[in-house]
């Protein structure tokens, strides 16, 4: 059997130094915790952790999950800005 992903509109934004606190303002009130690497975020399958440029997209049931910028833009196009 083969199936199709189901096209659901996402929030998402790119990880950077200088839009942390735009990050935390988005993910609230799920919290993260801040190291050298990135972000350390809890989610559904555990803590993972958001490298400097991945994007943190927000799931289909307010979960938050990090995801690589190649995956990203392979999966994802941009509705509105």
């Amino acid at each position: 059997m083969k199936y199709r992903k189901k096209p659901v509109v996402i929030d998402a934004i790119k990880l950077g130094i200088d839009n942390i606190h735009i990050i935390t303002e988005f993910m609230a009130p799920c919290t993260a915790r801040q190291t050298d690497m990135g972000l350390e975020i809890r989610t559904l399958e555990g803590t993972m952790l958001a490298g400097w440029g991945d994007f943190i997209i927000k799931g289909v049931k307010g979960e938050f999950y990090p995801c690589k910028p190649d995956i990203f833009e392979a999966t994802y196009d941009i509705v509105e800005a």
